[in-house]
């Protein structure tokens, strides 16, 4: 049987129009460079503190942005500086006087680890204290005694931003 020249017609247009759709590769590929290249940049500017699951911070509507310090962590069972434990809090809370022995002297073993930048040393002591918001005062006072005891002038507590209520 012999087709018209219509029915012809739509065959190659089936033909032409039934192959599947390819994708620009090259074209996709750049945009996702671009996208990751963004998020790195604006990746930066994220938290800086190490969290830890022990410890749940207070919430505060302090808006200064942390410092790259020494990182004492305060939970309800132990005292890590850097991760690392130093001291149970039970103890430091049965040791007579005002300030913790063995947290001073990890501290001030830190201090001195310190690369010299040629800041007067006195003016680069800073610590920041990362306290579980359930811990008692006491505790969280005889840290900070410790920690200028230990010579670190300037003492900051890590707390969780809330967000302004307009």
């Amino acid at each position: 049987m012999k087709m018209s020249r219509r029915a012809k017609r739509m065959e190659r247009q089936h033909v032409r129009h039934g192959r599947g759709m390819t994708l620009n590769l090259v074209s996709l590929m750049d945009i996702f460079t671009i996208l990751v290249f963004f998020l790195l940049v604006n990746a930066s500017d994220g938290e800086i503190l190490p969290t830890h699951r022990s410890v749940e911070l207070p919430e505060s509507i302090s808006e200064q942005h942390p410092r790259v310090t020494v990182t004492i962590i305060v939970n309800e069972d132990n005292i890590l500086l850097h991760g690392q434990v130093i001291v149970s809090a039970a103890n430091v809370m049965k040791e007579q006087g005002s300030y913790s022995k063995a947290l001073q002297a990890a501290l001030i073993e830190q201090a001195g680890e310190t690369l010299d930048t040629g800041i007067d040393p006195e003016q680069r002591r800073e610590a920041t204290i990362m306290g579980d918001k359930e811990i008692p005062f006491r505790l969280l006072k005889k840290v900070m005694a410790t920690c200028t005891q230990a010579g670190f002038n300037r003492i900051s507590l890590a707390v969780l931003q809330k967000p302004l209520e307009s």
